[in-house]
């Protein structure tokens, strides 16, 4: 299975990483863990704001151009209602459709009843300015103020235009407007009841443009509003200017078939959320907002919480400095001092860390320096202890190279002069001291210490001639064990020249040696005279120089090859005897 390989990039930023500094590292880390919750807080709450308000903004103008629009359409049917109420006025229909020309002055009564009607209309609705009826009889006179011409002029209007194919329907236009005119809505529709494929006249509502605006004004002062017919001009807006100009002019972008809906556009410059809704008659009232003018608020919290998260980084990264710089400096100061003591400088002195991690950390080193301090000057007094017992017992053997070699000479003497004692004492001594330098090594096995032991013996029985009686109880197995040198010796020697107390009688002397689960027993015991109790005390408190450097010597150097809890035990009563043990591992060192 081949692994796959971290990406270079990635892998140079581990790297990078890893081989900063532990206080690097830890700031990063923390800055990373606290910055980005800020920064992403900050950004949720921005994103969050905005979505909100958007959404507030669209219901609420939604409902606004739902309000606006059944507004329109009761102010609209109104406006039908009565001019369907002279539509169908058949008085005044025979009165446009009658011949003038048999009786000139009937035409009076007919602008009587005009007047009336026309009056009713204008008394009974202030917000229509002017009613007209444009006739085509000739024979009918015009007063050129409720009665008209339809002429060139009228003919030339965009309201003649719209009503062209209205079926007598009603149809609105917005008159051009000057310095010196206000903007009005021309309502129009054909007069052609009980007669639709020859008119007999046309009928024109002139309605103030700011009355229908006052429908939106106060919608309209944080917001754009515009009404726009079918086609898309401009019916009414604040800006008067911008009337029977097209909606797409100024809002780019496509309605689209639904009657009611929302988009995006880019307005004077800005970009805007239009929402636009639909009349039964095809007008739609379009409601425009910059999104900056809702979203500003929203800015302006963003800006106050990115100020206080900023605020709050700044207070972070200083708190995380100072702590990241108090936590790696005593670790810095604990690297100075393990670095002393991998100088084996062991004279460290550690101030107080406190009582975390690395204030406990601290204390357990300083006790393991102590320790180690501790352990390394009794390894090295042991190895002072053990190489001046080396040299005692040197100096004690009194030179074996040049005593051996010298009583390979007198040996070679005796036997020319036929002396057989001299020459068997002296080969007895060879061998003692041939076994006792071993090489110069401190350790060999029990068996040759018995041997040792026993060439010793042997030129003692000379010199005593019958006054040493050995007896010995061995275990076999316990032979192949190492032990110190010249571990047995001093202890014989002392029974020799210490415990005999009659010349005549001799002494016995018995060597054990013996094991038990644990340790080896090694024993020499005489039933010589023994020692006085302050004698005993002397000896075992290593005071006593009546057997010279023999229990000292023996005691540390057993100590110093197996440990403290081994060495030497004396055992003793005035006129009885005494025992010298000595104990040892078994399983210390095996041959």
């Amino acid at each position: 299975m081949i692994q796959a390989r971290m990406p270079m990039p990635l892998r140079f930023v581990a790297k990078t990483f890893l081989n900063l500094s532990l206080r690097s590292k830890l700031f990063a880390v923390f800055c990373i863990v606290s910055i980005l919750p800020l920064l992403f807080f900050v950004k949720y709450s921005y994103d969050t704001t905005k979505r909100e308000l958007t959404t507030q903004i669209y219901t609420n103008m939604i409902a606004t151009t739902d309000q606006l629009n059944a507004n329109l359409e009761t102010k609209l049917d109104s406006y039908s209602k009565i001019s369907a109420s002279i539509y169908l006025d058949n008085t005044l229909r025979l009165l446009l459709i009658k011949d003038y020309t048999e009786n000139s002055t009937d035409y009076l009564d007919s602008y009587i009843y005009f007047n009336n009607v026309i009056n009713n209309v204008l008394a009974t609705n202030p917000d229509i300015r002017a009613v007209s009826i444009y006739t085509s009889n000739t024979t009918f006179p015009a007063d050129s103020v409720y009665i008209k011409r339809i002429d060139a002029a009228a003919k030339s209007t965009n309201w003649y235009e719209s009503i062209s194919h209205s079926y007598g329907n009603v149809t609105y236009s917005v008159s051009a407007t000057t310095a010196d005119t206000e903007p009005v809505f021309k309502l129009a529709r054909l007069l052609n009841n009980n007669s639709l494929n020859y008119p007999y006249g046309i009928l024109t509502f002139d309605i103030a443009e700011a009355d229908i605006y006052r429908l939106m004004e106060k919608e309209d002062k944080q917001k754009d509003i515009y009404i726009v017919n079918e086609n898309g001009n401009i019916l009414s807006n604040r800006n008067k200017a911008l009337l029977n100009q097209n909606i797409s002019t100024l809002i780019p972008g496509t309605f689209g078939e639904k009657n009611s809906g929302s988009f995006d556009s880019m307005y004077n410059g800005e970009k805007s959320l239009v929402v636009y809704n639909t009349i039964k008659n095809g007008w739609k009232t379009i409601s425009v907002i910059p999104y900056k003018s809702f979203i500003t608020n929203a800015q302006i919290a963003s800006k106050r919480i990115l100020i206080i998260a900023l605020s709050s980084i700044a207070i972070s990264v200083v708190l995380i400095y100072i702590t990241a710089r108090f936590f790696t400096k005593r670790i810095e100061s604990l690297l100075q001092v393990i670095r002393r003591v991998e100088r084996e400088d062991f004279n460290v002195n550690m101030k107080f860390m406190g009582h975390d991690e690395i204030g406990q950390l601290s204390f357990a080193f300083k006790k393991m320096t102590s320790r180690l301090k501790e352990l390394i000057n009794e390894v090295y007094k042991k190895e002072i202890s053990k190489k001046e017992a080396e040299m005692n017992m040197l100096q004690a053997q009194i030179n074996p190279h040049f005593l051996y070699n010298t009583l390979a000479s007198i040996s070679a003497l005796a036997v020319k002069h036929k002396d057989n004692t001299t020459n068997e004492m002296v080969s007895h001594l060879a061998k003692f001291y041939r076994i006792s330098l071993n090489k110069g090594k401190m350790i060999l096995p029990i068996s040759e210490e018995i041997k040792l032991t026993k060439y010793y013996i042997a030129i003692q029985q000379i010199r005593f001639e019958g006054l040493l009686r050995l007896h010995y109880a061995i275990d076999d197995s316990v032979l192949v064990y190492q032990t110190v040198k010249l571990a047995l010796q001093p202890f014989v020697e002392n029974a020799i020249n210490h415990a005999v107390w009659d010349d005549e009688v001799g002494i016995n002397i018995t060597i054990k040696v013996y094991k038990d689960d644990r340790d080896i027993y090694l024993e020499v015991i005489d039933d010589g005279m023994g020692m006085r109790a302050e004698t005993l005390e002397r000896a075992l408190n290593k005071t006593d120089n009546v057997s010279g450097y023999g229990i000292t010597n023996v005691d540390q150097r057993i100590k110093l090859a197996f440990g403290d809890e081994y060495g030497v035990t004396l055992y003793s009563k005035f006129g009885v005897g005494t025992k010298a043990q000595i104990r040892i591992p078994l399983h210390g060192i095996s041959s």
